[in-house]
């Protein structure tokens, strides 16, 4: 997949948990992990502001478009 998730460098930035970004977004620790290990295949757009507004961060520093 083209696309690459980097919630997990941008989580390991801000100093926050998987259990604290899940109580500000309001999404399932499951699924937040789903997210940051990349075994999703789309994303909504109103959980991508929740994840950056939480973290006061841009889509374009989570996602990253990668040619194969």
């Amino acid at each position: 997949m083209p696309i690459i998730m980097r919630l997990d460098r941008v989580m390991a930035d801000r100093k926050i948990s998987l259990n604290d970004l899940s109580e500000k977004v309001g999404v399932s620790n499951v699924n937040l992990s789903k997210l940051k290990n990349g075994h999703v295949s789309a994303i909504r757009f109103s959980t991508l502001e929740a994840i950056c507004e939480a973290l006061d961060c841009q889509p374009g520093d989570i996602l990253e478009f990668s040619k194969e």
